[in-house]
């Protein structure tokens, strides 16, 4: 149990008011962040992706599904891959809420991963997931967009994530893209988060935040790796199931 201080009504009352100054802080602070975000530079797309989708063929234009913004998750799966990645599962969990709204609002969001499409489509039904979810096998976008890594880069070293040059050992690393469509047709790339900038996509780890626990990360990653599981594999769920399918 946390131990925090126990006070009177009134005592309580002024502590949070404090902090609520602090909270407002906060939120203007991430206005601010968020208008600085829209200004900055757009970098033209030249090259001609083509994804594997369950429709065909589409290039990156037939993404925007209509739209003029288009929100690209970089979802880990790579071909091949054996494992089933709980961070990136845990964040996909929000997309379809939000996507009820986005589509109205001028923002197609997709998922892309690095497999061909026949490796990770049984794992959407697996999750229920109902988002678009294309494979970039075909072409080097998850390679131009730095969150997919060659052999040859990984031994040298040379590979660039969240806009450092660091070593690494995975093929495949998450990430969020997004690009803008003007009226010519022409693609630009606005904005990339990688790392904990995914984060605010996470309603659940802001949920959380409310609470007395916290994200209660408590080791050995200190991270969501310490607690999160795919959201069919948590312990009880099954027997939960069966209590009220009886």
């Amino acid at each position: 149990m946390p131990n925090n201080k126990i006070v009177s009504q009134q005592d309580w009352f002024q502590a949070h008011k404090a902090h609520l100054a602090r909270e407002k802080e906060l939120t203007r602070f991430r206005d601010r962040i968020a208008a600085e975000r829209r200004e900055l530079p757009w970098l033209k797309m030249r090259k001609d992706y083509v994804f594997e989708t369950e429709q065909g063929p589409q290039k990156l234009a037939d993404l925007f599904g209509g739209a003029s913004q288009l929100i690209v998750y970089h979802f880990m799966f790579g071909p091949g891959a054996d494992y089933r990645c709980e961070g990136c599962s845990f964040l996909a969990d929000h997309i379809d809420g939000a996507n009820q709204h986005l589509k109205h609002h001028d923002v197609s969001l997709v998922v892309i991963s690095r497999a061909p499409l026949a490796e990770f489509l049984p794992y959407k039904q697996r999750m229920g997931w109902n988002f678009d979810w294309v494979s970039s096998y075909a072409s080097d976008f998850n390679f131009d967009m730095q969150v997919s890594f060659t052999d040859k880069q990984i031994a040298s070293g040379d590979t660039t994530y969240n806009f450092e040059q660091r070593a690494l050992k995975s093929k495949d690393l998450p990430g969020i893209s997004v690009f803008y469509r003007d009226e010519n047709g022409d693609i630009f790339l606005t904005f990339m988060s990688r790392s904990r900038g995914g984060d605010p996509l996470i309603g659940a780890y802001h949920y959380l935040d409310l609470t007395p626990k916290g994200r209660n990360e408590t080791g050995p990653y200190h991270s969501l790796m310490d607690w999160v599981r795919l959201h069919d594999e948590y312990a009880g769920r099954h027997e939960m199931q069966d209590a009220c399918c009886h």
